[in-house]
C-alpha cells in the first residue's frame, strides 16, 4: 500500500510541471495574439461587442423575418400560379387560355405561356442551396403536385418557372421584386452604416485619450534620457491629469536634490581646500626632511581623493545636454590620452548626432581609457551605430576581472585591490562615475571579456 501511494503521489508530482508548462505556453501564444498598443486593445474592447452584436442580429434578421417573409412572399407566388393552372384545366380552350394569361399578366405580374406538347428534360432539377430556392421549392410543393424546374441564375431581374403539365410546360417569368423584401437591403445598410460610423468616433475619441499618454512617455523617456522636457503640461482625462502631475512634480524633487547637491559639494571643496592650502604653506617653511616629504606626499594624495570625491557626487552637475557629434567627442578625448602614452587603435563609423552633456561624457570616455591603459599594453576602441543606439566598446589586453567581481567595481571607492596605494587603481570612482554619466543619458555601461583576452567595456547610448 505505501509503495502504491508513492507511486500515486510520484505521477501527481509529475503531472504538474507538465500543467505548468502547458499553461505557460497557451498564456504565451495569447500574449501574441493580442494587440500591444493602448490604442489597439481599447479598439479591440470596443469593436468587439460591437461585431458581435452585429452577428447576433444578422443572425437573428435572416433566421427570422428573411426567412419568414421569403416564405410567405413564395406561398403567395405559388399560390398565384396554381389559381393559372386551375384555371387553365377548367377550361382549356385557347381563348379561355389567353384570358387567363392575361388576367395573371394584369393581376399577378406573371409573363406566362404555355409549350403544348413540351416535356421538362430528365436531368432537370431545382437548385437546392438558397434560402429562396428552398422556399419557393417547398411552396410549390404544396400547392400542387405538379413536376417543376426553378431558375433564378439564368435571367438578371426575373425567376423563370417551368411547371410539367399533362398537355405541356408552363413557363413562368416572375418579376425577382416579388420574392425579394426592401427590408433586407435597408437592414443592411443601416447597420453596417452606424457601425462605420461608430468606429470611426471610436477611433477619434480613443486617439485624443491616448495622445496625453503617449506624450506622458515620450517626457518621461527624455527626462530618464538627461534631456530636458519643454512645454509639457498636464491634458487629458483626470487619472492621466494626475500621471502627469506627479511626474513633473518628481522631476522638480529630483532637479531641487541635484542642485541642493551641487551647491552643497561647491561648499565642502571650498572649506576643505582652504586648511589643505595651509597645510602645504605651513609645510613649505619647515626644514626638508624624510618626514615633511612624507607629510606632502600626504596631502597631495588628499587633494587628489578629495576632486575624485567631488567629481563622482557632482554628476553631471548643472551641464545642460547639446548637440555633439559623438564620434568627433571619441576621438578627441582618444588623442588626449594617447598623449600620456599607450597605444590606442580607434576606429569609428559615421558620425552621430546625439544630446548629450559633453563635459560628463568626455570625463566618461577618458576614464575608461585611462583604465584600459592603467592595465593593458594595447588599447581597441571600436564605435558605431547598431540598431537604435550608438555602440563604443573599449578592449585592452590586460589580465581582465572575475565575472563575480564585475558588478562590484561599479560599485563607490571599491577596488580591486584592497591596498590604499593610487598608484595600483586610483580611488576607485572611475568606472563609477563613467556608469553614472551613460546612466543619466538613459544608456548602459557594461563589462565583459574581450575577443583577445582581458576586458572589453560596452556602452549603449540610444538615438
Amino acid at each position: 500500500m505505501a509503495s502504491q501511494a508513492n507511486v500515486a503521489n510520484s505521477d501527481i508530482t509529475d503531472d504538474q510541471p507538465g500543467d505548468k508548462s502547458t499553461a505557460a505556453a497557451k498564456s504565451s501564444s495569447f500574449k501574441r495574439i493580442i494587440p500591444r498598443t493602448l490604442l489597439s486593445r481599447s479598439l479591440l474592447i470596443i469593436v468587439t461587442p460591437l461585431v458581435l452584436l452585429q452577428v447576433v442580429s444578422t443572425w437573428v434578421f435572416y433566421d427570422r423575418h428573411y426567412d419568414t417573409i421569403t416564405k410567405r412572399l413564395s406561398q403567395g407566388l405559388a399560390g398565384d400560379i396554381a389559381v393559372v393552372i386551375e384555371l387553365i384545366q377548367r377550361d382549356s380552350g385557347d381563348v379561355q387560355r389567353a384570358r387567363a394569361f392575361r388576367l395573371a399578366r394584369r393581376s399577378f405580374a406573371l409573363e406566362i405561356e404555355l409549350e403544348k406538347g413540351a416535356f421538362l428534360p430528365g436531368d432537370a432539377k431545382s437548385p437546392s442551396y438558397g434560402v429562396l430556392n428552398r422556399k419557393l421549392s417547398e411552396a410549390l410543393e404544396d400547392r400542387f403536385g405538379y413536376p417543376f424546374v426553378i431558375d433564378t441564375v439564368s435571367l438578371e431581374e426575373r425567376v423563370k418557372i417551368d411547371v410539367q403539365l399533362p398537355d405541356g410546360v408552363l413557363r413562368v417569368l416572375v418579376p425577382r421584386k416579388r420574392l425579394f423584401s426592401s427590408t433586407t437591403y435597408i437592414f443592411i445598410m443601416w447597420m453596417v452604416g452606424t457601425s462605420v460610423i461608430l468606429f470611426g468616433v471610436a477611433v477619434f475619441f480613443m486617439r485624443k485619450q491616448v495622445t496625453p499618454i503617449q506624450r506622458l512617455a515620450q517626457a518621461a523617456e527624455s527626462f530618464g534620457k538627461g534631456r530636458d522636457v519643454e512645454g509639457f503640461k498636464p491634458e487629458g482625462a483626470a487619472e492621466v491629469r494626475q500621471a502627469s502631475a506627479a511626474f513633473l512634480q518628481m522631476r522638480s524633487r529630483i532637479k531641487r536634490q541635484v542642485q541642493q547637491r551641487t551647491d552643497m559639494l561647491s561648499g565642502v571643496s571650498h572649506d576643505l581646500r582652504t586648511p589643505l592650502t595651509r597645510m602645504k604653506l605651513q609645510l613649505a617653511m619647515f626644514d626638508q626632511s624624510g618626514e615633511v616629504e612624507d607629510l606632502k606626499s600626504d596631502v597631495t594624495e588628499m587633494e587628489r581623493m578629495i576632486e575624485g570625491y567631488l567629481a563622482f557626487a557632482r554628476g553631471e552637475g548643472t551641464e545642460q545636454p547639446q548637440s555633439t557629434e559623438i564620434m568627433t567627442l571619441l576621438r578627441e578625448v582618444v588623442t588626449q590620452t594617447s598623449r600620456d602614452g599607450g597605444i590606442i587603435d580607434l576606429h569609428t563609423e559615421q558620425d552621430v548626432v546625439l544630446p548629450l552633456r559633453r563635459e560628463a561624457t568626455r570625463r566618461c570616455f577618458a576614464n575608461l581609457l585611462v583604465n584600459a591603459q592603467r592595465y593593458g599594453k594595447h588599447v581597441s576602441v571600436r564605435a558605431g551605430q547598431r540598431d537604435q543606439a550608438v555602440e563604443i566598446t573599449v578592449d585592452d589586453d590586460g589580465p581582465g576581472i572575475p565575472p563575480e567581481r564585475r558588478k562590484d567595481v561599479f560599485k563607490p571607492f571599491f577596488r580591486l585591490d584592497q591596498s590604499r596605494n593610487q598608484a595600483t587603481g586610483g580611488i576607485g570612482l572611475g568606472l563609477t562615475i563613467a556608469r553614472d554619466v551613460i546612466h543619466s543619458h538613459g544608456g548602459e555601461l557594461s563589462l565583459d571579456d574581450a575577443p583577445g583576452g582581458g576586458l572589453r567595456a560596452r556602452v549603449r547610448l540610444p538615438l
